[in-house]
Formats: C-alpha cells, sequence, structure tokens
C-alpha cells in the first residue's frame, strides 16, 4: 500500500476528472439534427471540455467584479480573464477510461502536471485562497447552434464564478462594495444539468479577491 506522503505527491502531481458527452439532442423539439454524435466528435468535445476545466484549475482567471446597485442605476458587470490555457492535444492530458451508458459518452481523463504549473496549484493552496460553492445558468442553445455546447457550458461556468464572488463578498463586507477584483479557479470539476430550459452547473471555485473598492471611494 502507497504511504500518505506518496499518495499526496501524486495528487499534486496529476489532477483526474470526468466529463459527459450528450452523444443526442437535448433540444427535444428538433428532429433534423445529425445526431447521434460520431465516436470521433463525441471525443474530441469530451477533450476539449476537459482541457477548458484543467486550465480553470490550474490557471484560472483573474476577475473585476462591478457589483452594481438597482437604486442608484449602477449595472452589474462582471469580466474574466483567462490566466492561462491548455490547448487541445496537450501531451499532459490522457484518456485512462471511456464508457457510453444512456446514450452519454463518460470520459474520464488524467492531466500531468508539469513544474511550471506544480508551482501555480501552489498559488491556490495559499493562506489567503478561500473557496466557495455556486451554482451558475447558461442558455440551452439550439439545434444551429449544437456545436457551441462547450461556449454554452462556459457561460454557465463563469456565471457560477459570478455568484461564487457575489455571496463571499457578502459575507465579509458590512456594506456593499462597488467593485472587486482579484483572481478565481476551479477546485474540482464542476456538474452539469438541464433545469427550466437552461444548462445549470454547480462549481466549488478558489478565490483571492485581492482589491475592495468603496462608493465611498469615488
Amino acid at each position: 500500500m502507497l504511504s500518505l506522503s506518496v499518495l499526496n505527491l501524486f495528487a499534486q502531481e496529476v489532477l483526474r476528472g470526468e466529463v459527459r458527452v450528450d452523444l443526442e439532442p437535448v433540444y427535444g423539439a428538433y428532429v433534423d439534427v445529425v445526431y447521434p454524435l460520431d465516436a470521433e466528435s463525441a471525443y474530441r468535445r469530451g477533450l476539449e471540455e476537459a482541457a477548458l476545466v484543467y486550465s480553470a484549475m490550474i490557471y484560472g482567471w483573474s476577475f473585476e467584479y462591478a457589483i452594481g446597485e438597482r437604486a442608484r442605476g449602477i449595472a452589474e458587470a462582471f469580466e474574466l480573464s483567462p490566466v492561462g490555457s491548455i490547448p487541445f492535444g496537450d501531451p499532459g492530458l490522457l484518456v485512462t477510461d471511456a464508457q457510453v451508458r444512456d446514450m452519454r459518452l463518460y470520459l474520464w481523463t488524467d492531466y500531468h502536471l508539469n513544474e511550471a504549473q506544480k508551482r501555480r496549484m501552489g498559488f491556490w493552496k495559499s493562506g489567503t485562497i478561500q473557496t466557495a460553492q455556486a451554482i451558475g445558468h447558461g442558455p440551452l442553445g439550439d439545434p444551429v447552434h449544437a456545436a457551441e455546447g462547450l461556449s454554452i457550458k462556459k457561460t454557465a461556468l463563469e456565471d457560477a464564478a459570478r455568484a461564487a464572488v457575489r455571496a463571499m463578498l457578502r459575507g465579509s463586507e458590512r456594506n456593499r462594495p462597488k467593485e472587486a477584483r482579484g483572481y478565481i479557479g476551479l477546485a474540482s470539476f464542476p456538474t452539469y444539468w438541464i433545469d427550466a430550459g437552461r444548462w445549470t452547473t454547480s462549481a466549488r471555485f478558489r478565490v483571492e479577491i485581492k482589491e475592495i473598492l468603496p462608493f465611498g471611494a469615488y
């Protein structure tokens, strides 16, 4: 049996997670879409989604959040900028298991971190990082934009990131601030489902708020 220290070392060197790819359309009212997906297309979609998630886990995003306030006529705005990304075909991303059940492809993957990425993961373990769970939503889309399924899931994930930061600010700030800036990344693979005609995701984030600007600063 491996010692706990060896297991911890392995955990720092390899990330693991599962993605699910629908082989049949989720658009019940449409019948003219070419489905089910062929194996090559399904695998590619799964690997693209895994690369997106690992990018968010390792590098994350910097964020700028204008919280907004209806009474003052100030609109809410949340902007994310990727700190780094893992390209499709990265040799560190490996498929470890693949199964088709109930017209879904379940794809388990490992991502082997290089030395720079290990150091980046160390950032998320620093004492200033907090964790937050949140739910986000994105449009269901339609068959015309079926190939954009990953970008639609990304929209839901970014909405969950906004909700996580907003909830964290509500819990830590007595008065609503005007703006906040910092970094946010995924702590684990998110889960997706369809609810009330929208893609919905539940995700756990690591968050570092670097700067909070109160309304009184303006």
